[in-house]
């Protein structure tokens, strides 16, 4: 069975907050979400919104600098994934992404060409600003009943 591909217009951080908190109660250890994006369309907000429903209390730094951010303490470990840096595929083996077993929100997964697990959820955001996003994501077999979730109002 082919991934399915479908969209979602996201009209304001509420809306992001609402479906980080649905990706939140479906996250399983060892999930691999790839967001993809230009700079600016809310890859980092999701993930930060995603870690504040698994029930993160504290700030959500960006890793574009440490690449990868650990987040062992939460029900569902996470490591937040910047990959923007990498010159190449091989580079992210020391990192230790395919070591563990906690969920991975991985920035820029195109960075790891063919390495990205093929069950990974591909969310991909378009616009900036204050603009609407444009969320469409491709849902492999592993997702296929948690994705997508269904949104509260």
């Amino acid at each position: 069975m082919s991934p399915s591909i479908s969209e979602l217009i996201l009209p304001d951080e509420a809306a992001t907050a609402r479906l980080a908190a649905a990706l939140a109660a479906a996250l399983r250890p060892g999930d691999t979400i790839a967001l993809s994006g230009d700079l600016g369309a809310g890859k980092s907000t999701l993930a930060r919104h995603v870690l504040k429903a698994l029930g993160w209390p504290g700030e959500v730094p960006s890793p574009t600098f440490t690449l990868v951010q650990p987040y062992e303490e939460l029900p569902v470990p996470v490591w937040h994934c910047d990959l923007y840096r990498l010159e190449s595929p091989a580079e992210a083996d020391a990192l230790g992404l395919f070591e563990t077993d906690a969920a991975l929100l991985i920035e820029w997964p195109e960075r790891l060409g063919p390495r990205l697990p093929a069950s990974a959820l591909h969310l991909h955001l378009a616009g900036s600003g204050d603009a609407p996003r444009r969320l469409t994501w491709r849902a492999p077999p592993a997702w296929e009943t948690r994705w997508p979730p269904i949104l509260p109002a």
